[in-house]
């Protein structure tokens, strides 16, 4: 007799498409990446202020697409910030570097320097308040390497068997910074930073907050344990979820070039930076933008 198989997720929600566009965009053009996330947008100078139509088109692009790629954008780190704002308030971040000002981080990498964000993980999770979303600027790139892909934790969410999503509704796991930047920390230094900023518990499936979807809110750097499970059941669990980031019908690649941006909703998404260039140089800058407690 046959033993069950798992062969993958079956047919998932994709995004509209007519003539290699998503449709309902007038000032926009939205060139679907992957059927299900990810899209390249053109038709907008991130230097320059964003009237109410466009802005408008931008956020509903963002919550239809999950993560959107802009080509060709020489922004300084003042322009960055200023696009950031009109979603919304830009956070401080306590423990990566900042660039020419203090809400926007950089991250550069080179021969002595090599890069460690290749794990499956949703920007800040550790904060009682979450950030919305997150931008990221290419100012170098290596020739090879260096990519970042981005999961669709929504439609990782809906490749759930029936039983393992009743199992997991109403679960809180425990989101904790000591589990990657706490590494850092002198032991005087780690109790400070725990004193400003907590273990917060946030909802192991939480609901969007504009677009109302399901969304599997654990991730692998993170999450410590899920509330009330004894720890190897925890453990368990936490793995078999978090693998889902992994699969690739819920995932878009995208390969940087020199100024291209990545806009993505971190509510709804997780991210992966290859980290496959060292010793090559890669120098990128982000600002991410405060969002609401999950619920």
């Amino acid at each position: 007799m046959l033993s069950p198989r798992h062969f993958g997720p079956r047919p998932i929600r994709t995004l509209p498409e007519e003539n290699g566009l998503v449709p309902g965009y007038r000032r926009i053009r939205v060139r679907p990446a992957t059927p299900v996330i990810g899209a390249t947008v053109e038709g907008v100078d991130l230097r320059k202020p964003l009237d109410e139509e466009l802005f408008r088109e931008l956020e509903r692009a963002l919550l239809q697409c999950k993560v959107l790629f802009f080509r060709d954008q020489p922004i300084s780190a003042a322009e960055q910030l200023a696009f950031a704002r009109h979603f919304g308030e830009v956070e401080v971040h306590p423990f990566l570097p900042a660039g020419e000002v203090p809400e926007v981080i950089r991250f550069e990498k080179d021969e002595q320097v090599k890069g460690v964000e290749n794990i499956w993980h949703s920007d800040v999770s550790w904060r009682e308040v979450p950030s919305m979303g997150s931008i990221l600027h290419a100012i170098e790139v290596p020739s090879v390497g260096g990519d970042t892909l981005w999961a669709d934790m929504a439609a990782a969410w809906q490749g759930l068997p029936d039983d393992l999503k009743e199992r997991i509704e109403g679960l809180e796991a425990v989101h904790d910074f000591a589990h990657s930047f706490g590494l850092l920390l002198s032991p005087e230094e780690l109790e400070e930073k725990r004193r400003q900023f907590p273990p917060a518990v946030h909802p192991v499936v939480r609901t969007h907050p504009r677009t109302g979807e399901k969304i599997l809110y654990v991730n692998q750097i993170f999450v410590s344990h899920i509330v009330g499970l004894e720890e190897e059941e925890s453990d368990r669990l936490l793995a078999e979820l978090c693998a889902q980031a992994a699969i690739p019908e819920y995932q878009v690649r995208f390969r940087w070039e020199p100024h291209s941006v990545a806009f993505w909703d971190n509510r709804s998404t997780q991210h992966y930076a290859v980290s496959d260039y060292w010793p090559r140089r890669r120098v990128m800058e982000r600002v991410t933008i405060i969002g609401e407690r999950p619920r």
